[in-house]
């Protein structure tokens, strides 16, 4: 049995529920048109950015990339490395 509830686990993003996922506008998705890639949040951004990553065509990749990158600036910044 798993003893976290769903979207309390340490580090995860809150749930996401067909109910709740229908209230969003067109601008929380990063492909508005078909609804798909979710971005309400920075932890869902970055999940759309690994299932795009994994699942979508090279055309969906740079709509999904650069709409991440245009609601969310700071996610897929390079930090500078210490020497």
């Amino acid at each position: 049995m798993d003893r976290w509830k769903s979207g309390d686990k340490p580090g995860m993003a809150k749930d996401l529920s067909g109910k709740n996922r229908k209230k969003l506008s067109k601008k929380s998705f990063a492909l508005p048109g078909k609804r798909k890639y979710p971005i309400p949040d920075k932890a869902h951004a970055r999940n759309a950015l690994a299932r795009v990553a994994q699942h979508g065509t090279p055309a969906e990749q740079r709509k999904v990339r650069a709409a991440v990158k245009k609601r969310f600036p700071s996610i897929g910044k390079k930090s500078a490395k210490k020497s």
